[in-house]
């Protein structure tokens, strides 16, 4: 089985973040704290309790040569309602000292990431806009800036690509975009992009280029798979060998793919196709709501880690699932 480790830290987890070295973890526990783990002699140990949003957190990253974690929430200012505050920590010591950062946004932060050199990071909202942040120092605070094209609804995730310029937003559109996120001052002129056009696309995690995983309200990890047609197919779940066929009881297509990927009902499609994972001895007994590559950017993923509603963080390794590689 690909799962080589599952952790109970809490009755349900929001979103998870690894330090550089994977020794520290900090998650939210469904609430509008961030707590982080330190690994101690095989057991993991409460060391800090991260204490400044009013809202759950719904999302965070940290980054790896910085060592500086981002949070987002749900939270606005209460003065002023479109203006909604996170914060950027930082290790001083021994305590985590938050900075400001203010984005004037009138919905819930939903996801965030560092760029990969890790002077910028992106945040994706209810607002169906994705906001770039970036540091200014006289002020001692992080400030944004909005890019005004705008997904149709929320943008539900965002990764960068590796010149820390092209950012790439998924949205419950249904679409993928990929936008410049030049910033005069901050970014090299070279750097400079332009927009691509609109595609759709799920929210996965790719492993190779005709393979992905996928996480969502099935309890495990699914895998598909595109032929070379580039049309896509679910194949398995994660851990287990036996192939699941692909033929219209789950559809070609990449949409029709998804529909069990998603877990909703779709024409021609009944709810006893829509089989469920959770008899197939999945290691998460609730829906999964996280996945995160463990590695560096621009490198082939082998293993990452997801967390759910069941309060567990599980790390996979893909040494031995070499079907996913081929």
């Amino acid at each position: 089985m690909a799962v080589t480790a599952v952790h109970q830290f809490a009755q349900c987890i929001t979103c998870h973040a690894w330090s550089a070295d994977q020794s520290m973890v900090a998650l939210c526990p469904n609430n509008n704290e961030v707590h982080i783990y330190r690994l101690v002699e095989d057991k993991w140990e409460k060391v800090y309790v991260l204490q400044k949003h009013d809202q759950v957190i719904s999302s965070m990253d940290w980054s790896a040569r910085s060592n500086r974690i981002v949070t987002a929430s749900h939270d606005r200012n209460s003065c002023k309602p479109c203006v909604l505050c996170r914060y950027v920590w930082n290790l001083e010591a021994s305590e985590w000292v938050p900075t400001l950062v203010i984005l004037r946004l009138n919905r819930a932060a939903l996801c965030v990431q560092w760029s990969p050199k890790e002077n910028k990071f992106a945040v994706g909202s209810g607002a169906k806009t994705t906001c770039i942040c970036y540091y200014e120092q006289d002020n001692n605070w992080w400030v944004s800036k909005l890019i005004r094209k705008k997904h149709n609804s929320s943008v539900t995730s965002v990764s960068w690509h590796p010149d820390n310029v092209l950012l790439a937003t998924t949205s419950t559109d249904g679409k993928c975009r990929v936008f410049s996120t030049f910033i005069k001052g901050v970014d090299a002129k070279d750097s400079k992009k332009g927009t691509s056009p609109d595609t759709k696309f799920g929210e996965v995690l790719f492993v190779s280029e005709r393979k992905v995983i996928g996480v969502g309200f099935d309890c495990n990890p699914m895998v598909f798979a595109a032929d070379e047609r580039g049309i896509w197919s679910f194949v398995r779940y994660l851990g287990e060998r036996k192939a699941v066929s692909s033929g219209s009881r789950y559809g070609s297509q990449f949409s029709e793919a998804f529909v069990k990927f998603y877990g909703q009902s779709k024409q021609g499609l009944n709810n006893d196709a829509v089989e469920t994972s959770r008899t197939r001895g999945t290691v998460h007994e609730n829906c999964i709501n996280c996945i995160l590559p463990l590695g560096e950017h621009g490198k082939m993923i082998r293993r990452f880690s997801t967390s759910g509603l069941d309060g567990r963080i599980a790390v996979w390794d893909l040494e031995n699932e070499q079907d996913l590689f081929e």
